[in-house]
């Protein structure tokens, strides 16, 4: 014979201060613990988008970014005349060959600098990247000094609106577009001709090399020829995976500060809510002792106190969850470790950062709940009548 829920749920409701309280406790760590889930998800959700999974990206053998790359026009040309390679509607191949450079601009509101990536794309740039859109203004026109603004630079960067100037590389710069990439990184850059921005930079070689295979499958055959090519001294990633090694350094501090946070304050919120269930227990001992003489047996006591705890903490999770996901409102900007650029993404929440939250808030509860419940089921039936 088991003690109602409903019973169980009655004594949360009669001490409806001590359980908002020790439930508010827990939903703040658990607001904690959520949203740095959903920093962790945001952030991985940003970098993989910015890829696309038929796209290859070559740089140099050695290098984890970009920035850090160097690939000669020989060394470009060959890559870009593999036969594993698309074309494109206009029977040249789906190629792009990029430089990428860092500048530092002034964020809004503030005279802080950060870094801004510039990333200088051929005509094929685009087109490899249907995620991207022209949201205002036009695109560059080819061989001019002419750049277009990812939405997040726009929103958070002066001198980024659509007819403004940029002076950088000993040149001035007219934004002529803005363009939206879907939340992925790219709308952290601003883009422009890659020729012109060679010459601009004084760059003698680019920084990577982007193409479309015809046939997603042709990847390792196609990494296979660039790896026994004497000529070439350069690596292949599918474009996901590229980006998505982006993120790992930055996705291991959120999740190391993050986590060390929510593990201090957890320990502080358990406590609470032991001394909510040791004070239930000490306000009920003649109750749990009728409980005995009506036969219920000491482990019947037991799990109606542990689940007691756990819907304290269940309480508190729900809680927790509907703060954090308010969160998905907002956005988040900070550099990137591997890159030393800005980076804007947003706090994503997923079913499973919603179940491992609830599941972490009810085992918060439960160990906050085992020991006083422990006591509670080990009380004598004569002692706990005799209290009364």
């Amino acid at each position: 014979m088991a003690i109602p829920l409903s019973y169980i749920a009655r004594n949360l409701w009669t001490r409806r201060l001590t359980t908002a309280l020790t439930a508010g406790g827990l939903a703040l760590v658990v607001f904690v613990f959520a949203t740095v889930l959903m920093l962790d998800a945001g952030l991985k959700q940003t970098m993989v988008t910015t890829g696309e999974y038929d796209n290859v990206v070559a740089i140099r053998k050695g290098a984890d970014t970009e920035i850090q790359s160097g690939i000669t026009r020989v060394q470009a040309a060959v890559i870009e005349s593999h036969p594993s390679v698309a074309l494109g509607t206009d029977a040249r191949r789906l190629a792009s060959k990029e430089t990428v450079v860092l500048i530092s601009l002034r964020k809004l509101g503030t005279a802080k600098p950060s870094n801004v990536v510039i990333r200088g794309i051929s005509p094929h740039g685009l087109e490899l990247r249907p995620q991207v859109k022209i949201a205002g203004g036009r695109r560059f026109a080819s061989g001019s000094s002419e750049i277009i603004v990812g939405s997040s630079i726009a929103k958070g960067f002066e001198g980024t609106r659509i007819g403004s100037t940029l002076r950088f590389a000993q040149r001035d710069w007219t934004v002529v577009g803005i363009f939206d990439a879907g939340r992925s990184g790219f709308d952290s850059e601003i883009w422009g001709d890659a020729d012109q921005l060679m010459q601009a930079f004084r760059r003698i070689v680019y920084s990577s090399v982007i193409v479309r295979l015809a046939d997603g499958s042709d990847f390792e055959r196609f990494r296979a020829d660039v790896d026994a090519d004497p000529r070439l001294t350069n690596e292949l990633k599918r474009e996901q995976i590229f980006y998505g090694d982006q993120s790992r350094a930055l996705s291991t501090f959120i999740n190391i500060l993050g986590l060390t946070l929510t593990a201090v304050f957890s320990i502080g919120a358990t406590i609470g809510a032991m001394i909510t269930m040791y004070a239930s227990v000490a306000n009920r001992v003649a109750e749990i002792g009728t409980l005995r003489a009506l036969g219920f047996r000491r482990g019947n006591v037991l799990a109606a106190f542990l689940i007691e705890s756990l819907l304290l903490g269940l309480v508190g999770g729900v809680i927790g969850l509907a703060l954090a996901s308010l969160m998905q409102f907002a956005s988040f900007s900070t550099t990137n470790f591997q890159t030393f650029a800005e980076l804007a993404f947003r706090f994503t929440l997923t079913p499973g950062i919603a179940a491992a939250t609830l599941a972490f808030s009810m085992a918060m509860g439960l160990l906050g709940g085992f020991l006083p419940a422990a006591g509670a089921a080990r009380m004598n039936i004569v002692d706990s009548l005799r209290a009364a």
